[in-house]
């Protein structure tokens, strides 16, 4: 059986009230190669959503119960944003501001020119991806720094400050020689080529 998570085909999850236009917002994104589903209502899709699925969800703004600004809103403050597209048949300036700073990759007006909504699904797309590769890259680097023992993470927290192996020595009281090997160990275990590296690493456990 087919994993869908490990499946790296972006989906674009539609919704919309009106099931003509998630019909043909699906026509259109599965015709230039793109898997896309469609929801009626907020609620609809988080019944059946799958928040490892990659894609980015194109949503009308007003929808019944839950609008699509307030879901826009309450998915950025969530552990797992999503990356959104909003469109109406009537977008003021307020409203498109408060997509936007909610960060909306785009809000457009209904009806859509294909080529628009083309064009910011792909910005949408290529925004979900990165946050994914900064998130996936942040735990691989959490559970490095966990492999890492007591004396290894004293060292690396001493070597991100600027510290000389002499100055560890000294400060952990420690001989120069046994600071070099904790450190060559620790280096390997984070997988950081130079101190630089092991700062930008280190930068991304918070």
């Amino acid at each position: 059986m087919i994993d869908d998570r490990k499946n790296k085909r972006p989906t674009v999850i539609i919704i919309d009230d009106d099931h003509s236009v998630r019909e043909a917002l699906k026509g259109l994104f599965e015709s230039v190669g793109l898997s896309a589903e469609t929801h009626g209502s907020v609620k609809e899709f988080i019944a059946a959503d799958d928040p490892e699925k990659a894609g980015c969800i194109v949503l009308d703004i007003r929808l019944p119960g839950q609008s699509g600004l307030e879901f826009q809103e309450a998915l950025a403050q969530s552990n797992l944003p999503r990356s959104v597209v909003l469109i109406s048949a009537h977008v003021d300036v307020p409203m498109a501001v408060r997509a936007m700073k909610a960060g909306a990759i785009d809000v457009l007006t209904k009806p859509v020119r294909e080529q628009d909504l083309l064009e910011a699904v792909a910005r949408a797309i290529a925004n979900d991806a990165a946050r994914r590769e900064e998130r996936n890259s942040k735990t691989a680097a959490q559970l490095r720094y966990t492999s890492l023992t007591e004396r290894e993470r004293q060292i690396l927290t001493l070597v991100i400050a600027g510290k000389l192996n002499k100055q560890i020595a000294a400060e952990l009281q420690l001989a120069e020689p046994t600071v070099k090997l904790h450190r060559g160990h620790m280096m390997r275990k984070m997988k950081a080529a130079s101190v630089a590296d092991l700062v930008k690493i280190a930068g991304g456990l918070s």
